[in-house]
């Protein structure tokens, strides 16, 4: 048998042409091929060669990215026997947790980071597992254990962790702080997620403790709020909404000060404020203080209207419908209480 020879009575047409490169033991068993078989095809010079444990790559000379990242899964157990186990792409169904994803800087790689080094500089490769598994990491492969694995999004076929999970995973391994910010930074301004979700992320990985990670996260949060900002005019000047005032502090006539506002429209008493705030360990006290500011305004007959980066980037003009709504209903309020605006 050479590595032209066809594998077994089962068909290899349903593969693709890495599935086909790269087996498992398994694979090569339920083809017909014998574990004897399958080490003599592995000799010095022999037409394939085994990259990891059970894995097998069938061609000689330097394997590919892409061929290493499937060893990597397979090796992890994904998919489950080499039968191609379902995996859940995130939010869709109810489907049981994959059993391997890639994460850190090989799935950043995927998701198209230029902050990520490119794959096929990486001298390793993270593979998110449950951490039930019982299997160590070995090669090239670097196992990272989840307490509950995240749905797995499909990129070229291959399961990768959602960015802000592998984003946790990478900056868990650096100390570079400059390093770290880029790559926060990028994930919000290439409109990968949002900075709430990466530092909800970082919290649970607890690396917030870190001081190069505090710096790094206080970048995103600008960098996230500039953005949301941005949307926000965006929002009012594409949907043909009348100017507001922006950027305003507001304060009972010769009383105390109210709060500050991203937009405020005078004549109908609206204002929008943007949550830009991330779950952090000091959250409670400012999200308490933002409740207060909120039912204050609103006492004073003053609609405000609460928006937040997720919702301006997926939903603008269904955002831009509910500011409209609250401009239109102001007609039929009593008159709210004067207050004096101030710049911010």
């Amino acid at each position: 048998m050479n590595h032209n020879t066809p594998l077994s009575p089962r068909p290899l047409s349903h593969l693709t042409d890495v599935q086909r490169r790269v087996l498992c033991a398994n694979q090569l068993r339920a083809h017909g091929v014998s574990a004897a078989r399958t080490a003599a095809q592995c000799r010095p010079g022999g037409p394939w060669q085994q990259l990891l444990p059970g894995v097998y790559v069938l061609h000689p000379g330097p394997v590919t990215s892409e061929e290493r990242l499937h060893a990597a899964l397979l090796y992890a157990g994904w998919p489950a026997g080499g039968r191609g186990k379902a995996i859940p792409v995130q939010g869709q169904g109810r489907d049981e947790p994959p059993a391997a994803v890639v994460t850190g800087f090989a799935a950043l790689a995927m998701h198209r980071f230029s902050a990520a080094p490119p794959l096929l500089s990486l001298d390793r490769i993270d593979v998110l597992v449950p951490r039930t598994r019982r299997l160590r990491s070995t090669g090239f492969v670097q196992l990272v254990r989840a307490q509950v694995m995240p749905g797995a999004q499909l990129i070229s076929g291959v399961p990768v962790a959602p960015v802000p999970r592998a984003l946790a995973d990478a900056v868990a391994v650096l100390d570079d702080a400059e390093v770290v910010r880029r790559l926060l930074t990028e994930a919000v301004r290439c409109g990968h997620t949002e900075p709430a979700a990466i530092v909800g992320e970082l919290t649970q990985a607890r690396l917030l403790s870190l001081p190069h990670v505090v710096d790094a996260v206080d970048a995103l949060l600008a960098e996230g709020r500039s953005i949301a900002e941005d949307r926000l005019y965006a929002l009012v000047r594409d949907f043909g909404l009348p100017d507001p005032l922006w950027n305003v502090d507001l304060r009972l006539p010769g009383g105390p000060h109210l709060g500050g506002l991203d937009a405020y429209w005078p004549e109908q008493a609206v204002a929008v404020e943007l949550d830009t705030r991330a779950s952090r360990q000091d959250d409670d006290a400012l999200f308490s203080e933002c409740a207060r500011k909120r039912e204050a305004l609103e006492r004073l007959g003053i609609t405000v209207v609460h928006l937040t980066p997720k919702k301006l980037r997926d939903g603008l003009e269904q955002q831009a419908a509910v500011v409209r709504t609250a401009l239109m209903a102001s007609a039929q309020r009593e008159p709210a209480a004067y207050v004096v605006v101030l710049p911010r």
